[in-house]
């Protein structure tokens, strides 16, 4: 038996198994995840599980607690302070978030046409959204003083009130502030977002439009805006949860008052598990926040399927 033959008849040789993930796209690529899905695991299931059980117990600030079951929930129920915090959660993230996009959609249609200086106003619409939210804050406080305001000084002298207006004092005009000062800030994500989407639709499309003797609206309407609905989708997306949960704004502006006239989900669960003590009662308030989150990322889902229509299929 010549040496060839018996390298044919010897058996091959099984790969290693760093050869086999080496050809292998599925195991490689699982290996390249792995990073990131420890980060998630430490840093976000680890926390959302821990707050979940917190909410079935007792435990406050110093002390083990133990399993109440429901308990905390029901007397969420019947807490008129929670029940005003959801109201005002849901009425502060709708009327800040249609704001935002409207503003943010017009903004952005602005920026998109053919301007002087369109770089420099591209990056000055950026700056509310760059500065921290702290210090927002603090400026939106100096400009809402019930005694310093710019606003109040302005009105008083071209003569449209007597008196400063109480900005932060009066139930109805602290929630109105903080919107504003929310709107202010978020404007510029939602406007540099939409402005990438519009910088996408092929500019023939509008060109043959006009051709046809398509008006302005019509444009809009039946090109625009359904060729902008997968980027609509996703930014109100993330509008909507950055509203939703706001924290900052809202306790360095009002600490949630005048008489929890603007406490939010987010600022009545810390103010019940960090000062007041009560981490079962506020991981509880916490863990309520889930069910509306989960409808905005639905919201997401559903208006992705546009993206569909826009490859000619079905919508």
């Amino acid at each position: 038996m010549t040496d060839a033959t018996a390298a044919r008849l010897r058996p091959a040789s099984r790969p290693s198994l760093w050869d086999r993930i080496g050809q292998g796209r599925n195991a490689l690529g699982l290996i390249f995840m792995l990073p990131a899905a420890v980060f998630l695991l430490l840093f976000l299931t680890y926390p959302l599980g821990l707050g979940v059980w917190l909410g079935f117990t007792d435990t406050r600030i110093g002390r083990a607690g133990v399993f109440i079951g429901l308990e905390n929930y029901e007397m969420l129920l019947t807490d008129h302070v929670f029940l005003l915090s959801v109201f005002n959660t849901i009425l502060y993230t709708v009327v800040a978030s249609i704001l935002k996009f409207a503003l943010g959609l017009w903004l952005a249609l602005i920026l998109n046409e053919h301007l002087p200086f369109k770089a420099f106003f591209r990056a000055i619409v950026l700056l509310p959204w760059v500065v921290p939210t702290v210090l927002s804050a603090i400026a939106f406080w100096w400009i809402y003083d019930a005694q310093f305001s710019i606003i109040s000084w302005a009105l008083i002298k071209l003569g449209w009130i007597d008196a400063p207006i109480n900005f932060l004092g009066d139930s109805t005009n602290a929630r109105a502030s903080v919107i504003a000062a929310n709107v202010w800030r978020g404007i510029p994500f939602v406007a540099i977002s939409l402005l990438a989407g519009l910088q996408t639709i092929p500019p023939s499309l509008n060109e043959a439009a006009t051709l046809d003797g398509a008006t302005s609206w019509q444009r809009f309407r039946h090109i625009t805006l359904p060729m902008l609905s997968p980027i609509i989708a996703v930014v109100m997306t993330f509008s909507v949860l950055f509203t939703f949960t706001d924290f900052q704004l809202i306790y360095v502006l009002t600490r949630g008052g005048p008489l929890n006239a603007t406490h939010l989900m987010a600022t009545l669960s810390f103010q019940r598990a960090i000062p007041g003590g009560q981490l079962g009662e506020g991981a509880a308030i916490a863990v309520a926040m889930i069910p509306f989150l989960l409808g905005a990322i639905l919201f997401s889902y559903f208006g992705l399927q546009r993206r569909k229509w826009q490859q000619g299929g079905a919508d």
